[in-house]
């Protein structure tokens, strides 16, 4: 990938285009994320640059930690990421917002919204049966699930009720609709995954 930040989602708004268009966009507190760490193929086995993002209580944060970000000559930072950056960067290098451009196609991973134990009509998008003359109280059930005679098992895999969401999902060829260096944040076209607050990736688009 080209370019990467480590950004917070702080919620969705709308901005009009140039001709008068309503545009949906989620704002994104986006850097800045100095350069934390470069790992080499002679020394780690593979290449990618280490970005930090968010300020912490120096008391917060864990020896080794404190270690790795002393040695580097940083300042400790709450959230660390790896990314394969084309650029060329170093060691205490600060990437922010204006990295990305208006217009420009990106990808946005997050962590989903956590929603708990669900049944199969809302995790799995099951049909529900019909809940009125004599169906009985399993309109939302799932059916059967393969354990009779044959084959007198469950498959692996099989969709049934569980938990939904809170799980890593990838967003991809977004737009940035505005970038403000100054004050660090990223409009971008649509929703993002996670709630307000969450944790998100936002690289170059890798099929733009």
């Amino acid at each position: 990938m080209e370019k990467a930040l480590i950004g917070k989602k702080l919620g969705m708004t709308q901005v009009f285009d140039e001709k008068g268009n309503v545009v949906p966009v989620t704002v994104i507190e986006a850097g800045p994320c100095p350069v934390v760490y470069l790992k080499t193929r002679e020394n780690d086995g593979y290449e990618a640059v280490q970005l930090g993002f968010g300020d912490i209580r120096v008391k917060k944060v864990t020896k080794p930690l404190a270690g790795h970000f002393k040695k580097q000559g940083v300042a400790p930072r709450k959230t660390l990421r790896e990314f394969k950056l084309a650029q060329d960067v170093k060691v205490g290098d600060v990437l922010k917002a204006d990295l990305f451009e208006a217009g420009e196609k990106v990808d946005v991973v997050g962590t989903s919204k956590g929603k708990g134990t669900a049944g199969v009509v809302k995790r799995w998008h099951f049909s529900k049966l019909k809940e009125s003359h004599g169906s009985g109280p399993v309109g939302r059930h799932g059916g059967s699930i393969g354990a009779c005679s044959s084959p007198s098992r469950v498959y692996k895999g099989k969709k049934m009720s569980g938990r939904l969401g809170a799980e890593r999902v990838t967003i991809q060829n977004l737009t940035v609709v505005k970038a403000d260096g100054e004050n660090n944040l990223l409009a971008i076209k649509g929703a993002v995954p996670g709630p307000k607050g969450g944790i998100v990736m936002i690289s170059s688009a890798v099929k733009a």
